[in-house]
Order: structure tokens, then sequence, then C-alpha cells
């Protein structure tokens, strides 16, 4: 059997861990949806200086400044839906990264919910008698902790069940 002090340590160890991989975890998605948003830019830009290029030599090819006004007007209207298609793209990959996130954070505080309660009643099973009240009192206070957990939840849209 083991004492509290060496549950503890385990559990300090086992939390260190966990909070490590979430890191991890967070770093990596993060970096991908970074990757993602630059792969997005440099494909725009890309694309922006080889539509410059063509813009350009089909209003110097105009005749006269009627046709160079009506190539500039038919010219700006695919500027406009690219740029809407650039923000859906680029609000698609923010998206998708934020519940990446989320779903990873998400799962690190219930496995964390889970643990610590584990940890809680391993505690009191071997709390010494007279100490029951502050067994009771930290029960209260996890579960007070929880109750504002599921509140924030509600309140912001996510899950930590």
């Amino acid at each position: 059997m083991s004492t509290v002090a060496e549950q503890f340590s385990a559990a300090a160890k086992a939390n260190f861990e966990s909070n490590l991989a979430l890191f991890t975890e967070f770093t990596t998605k993060a970096f991908a949806g970074v990757e993602k948003l630059i792969d997005l830019n440099l494909s725009a830009a890309k694309a922006s200086l080889a539509d410059s290029n063509a813009t350009t030599q089909k209003l110097f090819a105009a005749k006269d400044p009627q046709e160079f006004f009506t190539l500039s007007a038919a010219l700006a209207q695919p500027n406009t839906e690219k740029a809407i298609a650039y923000g859906r793209h680029f609000s698609s990959i923010a998206t998708s990264t934020h519940a990446e996130l989320s779903k990873a954070s998400e799962a690190q505080i219930a496995e964390a919910k889970l643990k610590l309660i584990e940890f809680v009643s391993q505690v009191s099973k071997k709390v010494p008698q007279g100490a029951e009240g502050t067994m009771a009192f930290l029960k209260s206070t996890i579960d007070s902790i929880n109750a504002g957990y599921e509140q924030f939840a509600k309140r912001d849209g996510y899950s930590f069940a």
C-alpha cells in the first residue's frame, strides 16, 4: 500500500505528463493551422501577382480611355470574388484549428477531472479519523469547481464532460 504522499506524488507526476502532452498537442495543432494559413497566403500572393501581370497587360493593350475603363470595371468583379473566397478559406482554416484545439482541451479537462475524482476517492479511504470534515470540504470544493467548469462550458458552447 502506498501512502498519501506517494499517491500525491504519483498524481502530480501524471498531471505534469498529461499537461506536457496537451502542450505538445496544442503546439502541433497550432503550427499545423499556421502552416495552412501560410500556404493559403503564399498561394494568394502568387495568384495575385499572376493576375496583376495579366491585368496590367490587358489594360496596356486598351486602345482608348473608354476601353480602359470598361476593362477596369470588368476586371474588378473577379478580384472581389477572389477576396471573398480567400476570406472563406481563411475562416475555414481558423475554425477547424479552433475546433481541434477545443477538442484537445476538452479531452484533457475531462481526463484531469476523472483523475482528480479518483485521487480524492483513494485518499479519502485512508484519512485518519476526525478528518472526515476536511475530506467532505475537499469533495465539496471539487464539486463546485466542476460545476463552474460546466457553467463556463454551457455559456461558451464547450463540452467538458
